[in-house]
């Protein structure tokens, strides 16, 4: 599969006259808990010809694709785009940044994006996205609504919000990472609910330990008490621009 995703690559920047800077894995399979169904979704960042930026009018700063079998869904942003979303600690975009799946990378400039998203990181932005996000899964749980999908949607996105609120740091891509939040007792009963995800589709909603079920109920509500206690922390417009000139120059 690498290599249809490194000719699908390789096929788009031809055919739109860019360059791709990196492209990675984002979702389940970055996150470490895919189902066997699960598709793969491409995220990457590029960059045109210098020319393109001196231009009076707007022009599309994103391309999409999807493959026919529906196994590749692509999403490519333009680096200018994606430079003005990380000043604003987009965590999606965090996301793909710190992917553990990078298939293609300018090593130079993915070092240095990812130093200035450090340096420059909000916690009231990367907060608010997860606990926000977690709200819509959390109704799920217990429910017969709920999937495995949604169960690990719940408890990642439960566990990411408290990682920012206690360290003040983007979190960890990859779930297993976010384990020292939570009790030993629980890393063997997540370990083994995970192995059960990757046998089973998406949409399977085989039992979860009801302790589970309320460790993530009790993370989201103590997320929702310190919600207000987090202090905003502006990024520094001068960094993202000098870094913006020197990739398209």
């Amino acid at each position: 599969m690498k290599e249809n995703i490194l000719n699908k690559l390789s096929q788009i920047e031809q055919d739109k006259n860019i360059e791709i800077l990196f492209a990675v894995e984002s979702g389940s399979r970055a996150w470490g808990f895919a189902s066997p169904d699960s598709d793969y979704d491409i995220r990457f960042v590029y960059k045109h010809k210098k020319d393109w930026y001196l231009n009076l009018w707007e022009q599309k700063d994103s391309i999409q694709f999807m493959t026919e079998n529906d196994l590749l869904d692509g999403s490519g942003w333009d680096v200018r785009k994606a430079l003005k979303l990380l000043a604003k600690s987009n965590a999606s975009f965090l996301g793909w940044l710190f992917s553990p799946l990078v298939y293609r990378e300018n090593a130079v400039f993915l070092n240095e994006i990812k130093t200035l998203a450090v340096n420059n990181f909000n916690p009231v932005s990367g907060f608010y996205h997860y606990h926000s996000m977690n709200k819509g899964f959390e109704e799920t749980l217990g429910s017969d609504k709920m999937t495995l999908k949604s169960f690990f949607y719940a408890i990642r996105t439960a566990l990411c919000a408290k990682w920012v609120y206690e360290k003040h740091t983007i979190p960890p891509v990859l779930f297993r990472e976010l384990y020292p939040l939570i009790d030993n007792k629980y890393h063997s009963t997540l370990d083994e609910l995970i192995l059960l995800k990757s046998k089973n589709i998406e949409k399977s909603n085989e039992p979860v330990d009801d302790s589970l079920i309320e460790l993530v109920k009790q993370i989201a509500e103590e997320n929702n008490r310190v919600k207000n206690d987090l202090v905003n922390e502006k990024s520094n417009p001068k960094e993202f621009n000098e870094l913006f000139i020197k990739t398209i120059g």
